[in-house]
């Protein structure tokens, strides 16, 4: 999905009060994120991202009763337009400042103390979408990189599923970052929430971790974080098993742009050769 297509889905779903052609576009990744007004609108990339897109609202009404600081929805209802989920939230107001890891830390604190709420939270399977991402990316990536990519899959997946976790299991956010993190006049909240999950705790502190080992995350920030959470993940014997799950995910993820997008394609590249290589050392590049 690109720009274009996403405003034609924003135009029809007729959900903002002008013209689609003055949204201002904030992303494009697996969703089309628009601001206008007092608004923001996100059009999914495809139907099959429905579901998630209906349980994202639930989950935000979820967390606005629990008082947990974060995106609220501005209609409880997602809408299925030419294919592509759109869903409709309130805009939050500018942010003071960038959100550092220690927001995050503070917001995970909160989540993790969180009980189950009242409907289902799926696991947090971070190897279900490496099949549609390397479909997606079609010819544009090698045959054999899309094949080891399929066997690291299911190496890891067996591999998490037999973990014995130090904290204990409760919902997650699922995709644990500073860019998931708005901070705003009243401090951190917490925004993207599709990815919520019932699962080990330790797969949001181990995006940390690999931001640290692969992304260039300074030392200094990392242990800001581990300090405010009360835990370094990287103590855990499992940590590796996660990791791995999730830089295989991250690589095949950005396989998707691959056919429209030269960077992205030179960054897959980059992402799966360090892999089969064996090399924790190579500088990935976020996309």
């Amino acid at each position: 999905m690109d720009e274009a297509t996403a405003r034609d889905v924003l135009a029809a779903a007729g959900v903002l009060p002008g013209p689609a052609r003055d949204a201002r576009l904030l992303a494009l990744g697996e969703n089309a994120v628009f601001a206008a007004g007092d608004l923001v609108v996100k059009v999914g990339r495809d139907a099959e991202l429905l579901d998630r897109a209906r349980r994202e609202l639930d989950i935000a009404a979820w967390l606005a009763e629990a008082g947990v600081p974060a995106v609220r929805a501005a209609d409880p209802k997602a809408l299925l337009v030419d294919g592509h989920p759109v869903t409709v939230w309130h805009r939050l107001p500018d942010p003071v400042r960038p959100a550092e890891p220690r927001d995050l830390a503070e917001l995970l604190r909160i989540v993790h103390a969180l009980r189950s709420p009242s409907f289902e939270l799926p696991p947090r399977d971070l190897l279900s979408g490496v099949e549609r991402w390397l479909r997606l990316a079609g010819d544009a990536i090698g045959p054999a990189d899309a094949a080891y990519l399929r066997e690291r899959r299911d190496g890891f997946a067996a591999a998490a599923a037999a973990l014995t976790p130090h904290l204990p299991p409760g919902p997650i956010h699922g995709d644990a970052l500073p860019r998931n993190v708005h901070i705003g006049p009243d401090g951190p909240v917490l925004v993207d929430l599709e990815t919520f999950s019932a699962d080990l705790r330790e797969h949001d502190l181990v995006v940390m971790a690999l931001s640290h080992d692969r992304y260039g995350l300074a030392t200094k920030a990392y242990d800001a974080f581990t300090r405010t959470y009360g835990w370094d993940v990287r103590e855990w014997e499992g940590c590796s098993v996660l990791r791995g799950a999730r830089e295989t995910a991250s690589c095949a993820w950005v396989a998707q742009h691959a056919p429209s997008n030269p960077k992205a394609l030179a960054e897959f590249e980059r992402r799966v050769a360090s892999l089969r290589e064996g090399d924790e050392t190579v500088r990935w590049y976020a996309f």
